[in-house]
């Protein structure tokens, strides 16, 4: 299969040395990648500024922001069978970004911030050809989350995962997540390496890709 797996955060600048971010490390993603890679698929990686080393013998696309992923997303899209899309993309970014470093005031001080483009959604549904897989890192009401965002972006399969603590998920070398599909369907792997969960994602993956493939041709 050709795989394009996206990972890591994006940063949406403020000036030229601020930025809103959030705390992916992009090891989920990562480890994802190279699970894909270990089972001889071909795999592109997309990334953002994740603070580990990229993976050998894959090809990584490094990206910044929101608008750079949103565009090359839809670039590798075209051209392939699962996307992966684990990356951790800002909600928002700065509407308006200053030239040159803001100086401190004193006294309160008010960012204006607009949301970044939908990338899940914005996937065509018709004719589709490729597998979509989300993901949706929570901190409440986990389950209800992951069903409306596996509903409301279309995707073929949702990854929750709680983030709500700090040793597991996020900046973590482990993970517990509940896999959710279209079918009703669920799956739970309970707490291990992000190294074990990939593996594991990646032959769910791949069966419900068969799987899709065999109904094609029926």
């Amino acid at each position: 299969m050709r795989i394009v797996v996206t990972a890591g955060p994006t940063r949406e600048p403020i000036d030229p040395v601020r930025f809103v971010s959030n705390r992916s490390s992009g090891k989920m993603g990562y480890a994802i990648a190279e699970a894909a890679r270990d089972a001889g698929h071909k795999v592109t990686l997309i990334s953002g500024p994740a603070m580990i080393a990229p993976p050998d013998n894959i090809d990584v696309v490094p990206i910044v922001t929101s608008d750079e992923l949103y565009n090359v997303v839809h670039d590798y899209v075209r051209d392939c069978d699962v996307l992966v899309m684990c990356a951790a993309v800002s909600d928002y970014k700065p509407l308006h970004v200053a030239p040159r470093k803001m100086e401190k005031h004193q006294g309160e001080f008010a960012l204006q911030l607009t949301p970044t483009r939908d990338i899940l959604a914005s996937l065509p549904v018709e004719n589709r050809s490729y597998f979509v897989v989300g993901f949706a890192a929570q901190t409440h009401d986990l389950e209800a989350n992951a069903l409306r965002k596996l509903r409301e972006k279309n995707c073929d399969v949702i990854v929750a995962n709680d983030v709500s603590g700090s040793d597991v998920g996020m900046e973590s070398d482990d993970n517990a997540v509940t896999i959710f599909f279209r079918d009703g369907e669920r799956e739970t792997i309970s707490r291990a390496r992000k190294s074990t969960i990939a593996r594991t994602l990646m032959k769910i993956i791949a069966r419900f890709h068969q799987n899709s493939l065999t109904k094609n041709f029926e």
